[in-house]
């Protein structure tokens, strides 16, 4: 009974400071980043008040995204800090009651945090960056002059099946053209049944024509049957503006979305290292909630770690390092020098490490 009063106790004395860290990081990350972007929106195009607070609003998921495992470190820290010079770690342990035991519920919190953060991440983050983006194209920057872009995929889906792919290297604004054009055609089991490449396709007027390609018809039996074309219609509606406003940025891809257009690029045999690092990445950054927990809870039983500004300072030293060795790890894995799965993982491996020490010299 006094276990479950105790659990309770630390639950919400954990749960209290981890929302304090949520907004005190939210609000440094709003005042450092996105305050400078809506102010250069309104400068730079005249933004009006309306959109204004859309892209704020729209915003704010993908910082507290950020802000979830930080919060989790604060919490610990000053949880067990104050736990700590109030004496009542002392009280517990007179009782009975193990360090490891102690910790648990805030150990177990990490873990909660770190799974709803996983959901976050896919089910609210990738939208909120979706519709903060339209927010921008259509209210904000208007109908000013495209750019050009890589790796342009065009889905044509019914029902649950997809049904023709198209791929492009590259769109070219200046030309209104599609560069290295990749058509493939499915049957309703899913699998390729005739291709068509392009060196290129420009659009004219109300449809793209693709120039200099060939032509694979596959039958049942997997033989190929190939054509050469020097002009080819190719049978997407869409205009130059439509098709790059459909292409999604990797931020605003589902885990789902991003394994897929993955495959898709790997069968054009495309470097896919970047695109890997965000996929892994959604995953690695929120599991930081329960890692930074393990390193929270004993620290925070320090002697020295007895003020709120103590507990402050240290998580800001601790959340730099780890920051700084995931963008090291990120830059390796978009590089291409390390493995994306392995890379991302880096920065928790090192503080796992770190934070089973930690808890087991505080256990003796």
């Amino acid at each position: 009974m006094h276990i479950r009063i105790l659990d309770k106790y630390i639950f919400r004395e954990v749960i209290m400071a981890a929302i304090f860290g949520i907004c005190a990081f939210s609000a440094v990350f709003i005042g450092s980043g996105t305050l400078f972007k809506i102010a250069r929106y309104i400068t730079d195009y005249g933004a009006s008040f309306s959109s204004v607070v859309k892209i704020f609003v729209y915003g704010l998921p993908g910082i507290i995204m950020w802000t979830f495992p930080m919060s989790m470190l604060l919490a610990t820290l000053l949880t067990f800090g104050r736990l700590s010079s109030s004496s009542e770690i002392t009280a517990m342990k007179s009782c009975g009651i193990s360090f490891k035991r102690i910790a648990a519920p805030a150990i177990f919190l990490g873990l909660i945090v770190s799974v709803l953060a996983i959901l976050f991440n896919e089910h609210v983050v990738p939208w909120a960056n979706s519709a903060a983006n339209d927010v921008f194209y259509y209210e904000i920057q208007g109908n000013t002059e495209m750019k050009s872009q890589d790796h342009i995929i065009v889905k044509e889906i019914v029902g649950d099946k997809i049904q023709r792919l198209v791929y492009a290297r590259e769109y070219n604004a200046t030309s209104d053209t599609l560069q290295g054009v990749t058509m493939q055609e499915f049957n309703d089991e899913g699998k390729v049944t005739h291709v068509e490449n392009a060196n290129f396709a420009e659009w004219q007027g109300e449809q793209w024509i693709m120039h200099e390609g060939i032509i694979y018809d596959i039958s049942d039996d997997e033989r190929t049957h190939s054509m050469r074309f020097d002009k080819q219609i190719l049978p997407v509606k869409a205009s130059p503006r439509q098709i790059v406003r459909e292409q999604k940025k990797p931020e605003e891809l589902t885990m789902q979305e991003l394994k897929a257009q993955i495959q898709i690029m790997k069968t054009q045999y495309v470097n896919t290292a970047k695109l890997e690092t965000e996929l892994y990445q959604r995953v690695s950054v929120p599991c930081a909630s329960l890692i930074f927990a393990l390193i929270g809870v004993p620290l925070g039983l320090q002697p020295t770690r007895n003020s709120s500004s103590a507990g402050f300072a240290i998580s800001v030293i601790i959340i730099f390092i780890y920051y700084a060795v995931m963008t090291l790890s990120n830059a390796l894995a978009r590089g291409g020098a390390v493995e994306p799965m392995f890379a991302v993982w880096i920065p928790n491996i090192i503080g796992l490490i770190f934070g089973a020490g930690l808890i087991y010299r505080a256990s003796k």
